[in-house]
C-alpha cells in the first residue's frame, strides 16, 4: 500500500441521466466529456494529468498536486459553466446537461484496488450527491451548474482568491445523509445566479452582514429530504414566534406576556389578550 497523498477532488454528476432514453444517455456521456476537455483547455489546463473514476453520469477526479486550486474554483467551474449555457439553449430540456459539481481536498490513496480509498473521496461524493444542491439546481432552470465545496476549500480558496466565482454568492449549507451517519457543513453557489433569495426548507443557514455572529439555532434532522430543519420549522409545524409566549394554539406577545398570575383570554393567536391578577 502506498502512502496516500494530499489532493484536490472534484466530484461531478449530471442531472436526471436516468430518465433519458439510450440514445439521450449515450449523447450526453459524449457531449459531457467534451465539455469538460474544452473548458479545462481554455483556461490552461491539461486532464490528462487527472486521475479519474468514471460512471456514466459523471466522474471522481483526483487532481495533480501542483495545480492551482483557485483555477478550478474561480475559472474551470465559470467556463464550464457557460459552455453549459450555450449548450443547453437550442435544446429540449431532456436533452440539456447540468451538472453537481463538489470540490474538497485531503488524503487519498491512489492504489486502491476498486476506486480510491480516503474519507475525502466519502465527503466529496456527499457533498454532491446532497438533496439540497439537487433542490437548488432545480431551483433555477437556466442554471448550469449548482457547486458545493467544502468548509476548507470555501475558507482557503473562495475567500481568499476569488476570481469570477465571489465568496458573497455561495450559502452555508447543512449537508445531512441521516442513513449514512453523515452530517457537515458546506458552501453551495449556483453558478450565475442569485440564491440568496431562494427560500429552501431550513437546510440553508442564514446569511448575516458581516461581523454578526453566527446563529446556532436547535436543529432536527429530517432523514426524508437529506437536509436538516431548524426547530419550530418542521413540515407542517407552525413558525416560531418571537418576543412572546406560546401554550397550544395561544400566542401572547408584548409586555403582558410575562407575570404571575397571568391568564390569557380571548381569542387565540395573535390577537390573543391577557387579564392581569388571574389563577391560570
Amino acid at each position: 500500500m502506498r502512502h496516500p497523498e494530499r489532493r484536490l477532488l472534484i466530484c461531478v454528476d449530471m442531472e436526471r441521466y436516468s430518465r433519458r432514453s439510450n440514445v439521450q444517455q449515450y449523447e450526453a456521456q459524449r457531449d459531457f466529456h467534451q465539455l469538460l476537455e474544452e473548458a479545462a483547455s481554455d483556461v490552461g489546463l491539461d486532464r490528462v494529468g487527472w486521475t479519474t473514476q468514471q460512471a456514466g453520469d459523471g466522474e471522481l477526479a483526483i487532481l495533480p498536486r501542483d495545480l492551482p486550486e483557485a483555477r478550478i474554483i474561480g475559472r474551470f467551474v465559470p467556463e464550464l459553466n457557460r459552455r453549459l449555457r450555450r449548450y443547453n439553449a437550442s435544446r429540449l430540456p431532456v436533452a440539456r446537461i447540468r451538472l453537481r459539481v463538489a470540490v474538497h481536498q485531503g488524503m487519498v490513496h491512489l492504489d486502491g484496488a476498486k476506486g480510491f480509498p480516503g474519507q475525502a473521496v466519502v465527503l466529496v461524493s456527499r457533498l454532491c450527491d446532497a438533496a439540497v444542491v439537487r433542490r437548488a439546481l432545480a431551483a433555477f432552470p437556466d442554471g448550469g451548474i449548482a457547486l458545493v465545496v467544502s468548509s476548507d476549500i470555501y475558507r482557503d480558496v473562495v475567500t481568499e482568491y476569488p476570481e469570477e466565482i465571489r465568496p458573497e454568492r455561495f450559502r452555508r449549507i447543512d449537508v445531512v445523509h441521516a442513513d449514512k451517519g453523515f452530517q457537515e457543513q458546506a458552501w453551495l453557489c449556483v453558478v450565475d445566479e442569485d440564491i440568496t433569495s431562494w427560500v429552501d426548507d431550513g437546510s440553508l443557514v442564514p446569511t448575516l452582514p458581516p461581523g454578526d455572529p453566527t446563529p446556532e439555532p436547535t436543529r432536527s434532522t429530517d432523514p426524508e429530504r437529506g437536509g436538516s430543519v431548524r426547530a419550530g420549522s418542521e413540515p407542517g409545524g407552525a413558525p416560531p414566534v418571537s418576543g412572546g409566549i406560546r401554550t397550544g394554539d395561544i400566542t401572547v406577545e408584548g409586555q403582558n406576556a410575562i407575570g404571575p398570575g397571568a391568564m390569557a383570554i380571548g381569542s387565540v393567536g395573535r390577537d390573543a389578550i391577557l387579564r392581569p391578577g388571574t389563577d391560570r
